[in-house]
């Protein structure tokens, strides 16, 4: 399963360009998000570290022609031993993440309470006014909007993003992306001004339902393992950690 859902988040979010070398998928996007500007050893076998080196070589080539960081995706099923040998390699440790699966869609995909001043608007296609809110809420600066808007408007599966106003001002949102029976869940952001209301699981709830309805029956999401509230915000709900993940960067030189 956690192939297949590592599988998924590539789907979701797609990289600009992709070059398949030996099994490990190399993506780009304008430096913008790091699973979508990094090194994924998906498919490769056992290899030698001679092997391994190689293909590192190789990489670190490929991100020093983009202009660009070479970065690796790490996960419990890369290739043994990749992880130790880019750390020797001089790479640093960064981000240690989760990929979470939800335990019981069906309890919460039951909408919440309604309270009158709170309204959810959902629509099927990226519109500039979102992209603004997600970009606030989640403290990115405006010189990745564009970046982050051409990654959007190339996800090729149902798409639903989604803003929760609280007396009409935008209060929080996220992005939904539905394949097959799972739906991801994306750039879940409140407003500063808006935080420890109990926002995020409405949105939640709200995206659940938005998925269901279109044939979704289990959810996952990505976070980082540093983010606290995020993280007691999804163990409430009943997400639970499937894998960790973590990237390995090296610098490129003079970078």
């Amino acid at each position: 399963m956690a192939v297949s859902i590592e599988e998924l988040t590539m789907n979701a979010w797609p990289a600009q360009q992709t070059v398949v070398h030996g099994g490990w998928l190399l993506r780009l996007a304008e430096g913008y998000t790091k699973r979508a500007n990094s090194v994924h050893p998906f498919y490769a076998g056992d290899e030698s570290e001679a092997a391994l080196k190689r293909k590192i070589e190789a990489c670190e080539a490929f991100y020093c022609r983009a202009g660009q960081d070479t970065i690796f995706k790490l996960t419990p099923f890369a290739p043994a031993g990749l992880d130790r040998l880019l750390e020797s390699r001089g790479y640093v440790l960064a981000s240690p993440s989760r990929v979470m699966l939800l335990t019981d869609f069906a309890n919460l995909r039951k909408p919440p309470y309604q309270r009158s001043e709170i309204t959810i608007e959902c629509e099927d296609r990226l519109s500039y006014s979102w992209l603004d809110h997600m970009c606030a809420f989640s403290g990115i600066p405006s010189c990745h909007e564009g970046a982050a808007a051409r990654i959007m408007h190339a996800i090729t599966m149902k798409t639903g993003y989604f803003t929760l106003y609280v007396d009409r001002e935008p209060a929080a949102c996220g992005l939904g992306v539905l394949e097959g029976e799972y739906v991801g869940l994306y750039d879940i952001a409140t407003a500063p001004a808006f935080r420890g209301r109990g926002l995020g699981e409405r949105l939640i709830r709200r995206m659940l339902q938005w998925a269901a309805g279109g044939g979704a029956t289990r959810s996952y999401l990505q976070v980082a393992q540093s983010n606290g509230a995020a993280n007691r915000l999804y163990a409430r709900l009943s997400f639970e950690e499937l894998y960790p993940y973590w990237y390995r960067i090296k610098k490129r030189p003079n970078g």
